[in-house]
């Protein structure tokens, strides 16, 4: 009888590939090591297996090992009663002669992501010029911690310093259904004070209170949330600061502590739904901030461009993307001029919200109706248009003169981008064509590569600098602000 060797879960890390992978990737690397030369293998897998860290841990390695995927279906239904996506995937040791066919089709390879090789090959690059500019919001680890707006108004009516740790909390329901995009809920939030003067380890700073200080709201959270930390399988830290968040995320408070507003996702989403939220708010932990206040990078967020660079580097839950800022923003090389986005973007953005304020309508409902060929109403059939028009701004902005329609309808080098109806992964939408979609995530790969020379070539990606100290950190920003500038970002971050 065979024995199960649990130290295949091992193998992602044993060539220095680490990530949270799917289950599945570690039996695609076991079956890996039991093939022979020439020898191949075919498995199921949830659709996460040419996505994301499971890619990289998985089928990233296997390739470079010498594999070669020869028949893929990157998603479908599983055929069982429960509700997921799988991929089925043929991979042969070596050589292979034969046809490739990607979902029942035949083309000239397969990769990694399950797609047809373009132009460009390899996976994008962190880019250090993205650092410090996307960030996930507060991982609070307790419901306790939240309570109605009739609640909060209570609280503060009772005790006007209790508004000190009270805020507005913003989750991806309010983002996405809300016509406002504004929080329906409150939340309490003792940021990093400690709990009082007899467990003040650290002695806080002369002026800091402590969470004592608010008995009121205190008292809630000892009695919602404390229990819960207690009884369930969390960490120790979380169970011994129980008055505290897990993931507090000051680091994204710091960012947007100067701005009036701020860029914000719901990270997992059918339509990429950019929109912007007041900063004095806190973010659940399912959202992805950005603090940037201006339209031009809403502009390059909400585009076509980094829309489908999203869908191609993100993995998904079941039909929806599951947005990861390190796989899609970090690696999303900007364009270098952005003059002329900001005033498209406006027109986009205020029109979209007058949309969902004239209809009651939140980011998702309005985009149903956006990618419904049915939906011929003007005030869609509008937000259609300067859609085009936002696309074809932004491939003004990096250069790609061959993208933009000509007087005789169509691009200098062909199709142009071909916006309507497509068949697309993630059903019909309105859209760029799939011929313009791999023409785009080749280019914007082949300039990720490129960025990312340079910084090499600065020494910005050198990881046997110390690291630490002022002296090199001051250094690094320096770097860091003048590859900005190198690559023509600085007006855009």
């Amino acid at each position: 009888m065979a024995v199960f060797d649990p130290s295949f879960f091992n193998l992602g890390e044993k060539s220095g590939k680490r990530g949270s992978a799917d289950l599945c990737a570690y039996f695609f690397l076991h079956a890996k090591q039991l093939l022979n030369s020439n020898g191949g293998f075919g498995l199921i897998a949830t659709n996460t297996i040419g996505q994301g860290d499971t890619r990289e841990v998985g089928l990233d390695q296997l390739i470079a090992d010498g594999g070669v995927i020869t028949r893929a279906v990157p998603s479908r239904k599983w055929a069982g009663i429960a509700s997921l996506e799988v991929a089925y995937v043929w991979l042969r040791q070596d050589n292979w002669l034969g046809e490739f066919v990607l979902d029942d089709k035949v083309v000239d390879g397969i990769t990694a992501f399950l797609t047809n090789p373009g132009k460009a090959l390899g996976n994008p690059y962190k880019l250090i010029a993205n650092q410090n500019k996307s960030f996930q919001g507060s991982n609070i680890l307790g419901l306790g911690f939240t309570m109605t707006d009739e609640e909060a108004q209570a609280l503060i009516e009772k005790d006007a310093k209790n508004k000190d740790v009270l805020f507005p909390y913003l989750n991806g329901e309010d983002l996405n259904s809300s016509q406002t995009q504004s929080p329906s809920r409150w939340v309490i939030n003792f940021q990093d004070y400690p709990l009082d003067a007899e467990h003040d380890d650290l002695k806080k700073p002369k002026g800091k209170p402590y969470a004592s200080d608010y008995p009121d709201c205190l008292e809630i959270v000892r009695e919602k949330v404390k229990p819960e930390r207690d009884k369930n399988n969390y960490s120790k830290s979380a169970r011994e600061k129980w008055w505290l968040y897990e993931r507090s995320r000051p680091e994204l408070y710091n960012a947007i502590a100067n701005l009036k507003r701020v860029l914000v996702l719901s990270i997992v989403n059918n339509h990429l739904g950019f929109a912007f939220a007041s900063e004095n708010i806190v973010f659940a932990h399912r959202l992805a901030v950005f603090p940037f206040d201006n339209y031009a990078v809403f502009t390059l967020l909400q585009c076509n461009f980094h829309y489908q660079w999203a869908w191609e580097y993100s993995s998904t839950l079941r039909k929806d993307i599951n947005y990861s800022p390190s796989d899609c923003f970090q690696t999303f090389p900007f364009p270098a001029s952005t003059a002329k986005l900001e005033e498209i973007g406006d027109r986009y953005y205020n029109h979209r919200q007058n949309i969902m304020q004239t209809r009651q309508e939140g980011l998702t409902k309005t985009y149903n109706r956006f990618h419904n060929p049915d939906e011929t109403a003007a005030d869609i059939q509008q937000l259609r248009e300067l859609h085009i028009e936002m696309d074809n701004a932004v491939a003004a902005a990096y250069g790609w003169q061959d993208l933009l329609p000509s007087p005789s309808g169509r691009g200098a080098g062909g199709e142009g981008l071909s916006h309507g109806f497509h068949q697309t992964k993630q059903g019909l939408r309105f859209t760029i064509s799939e011929t313009a979609r791999r023409e785009v995530l080749d280019r914007l790969l082949e300039l990720n590569h490129q960025r990312y020379a340079e910084e090499v070539a600065q020494g910005l990606h050198d990881k046997s600098k110390k690291k630490g100290k002022s002296g090199g950190k001051k250094k690094a920003q320096a770097e860091s602000k003048k590859q900005d500038n190198d690559n023509g970002q600085m007006s855009l971050f």
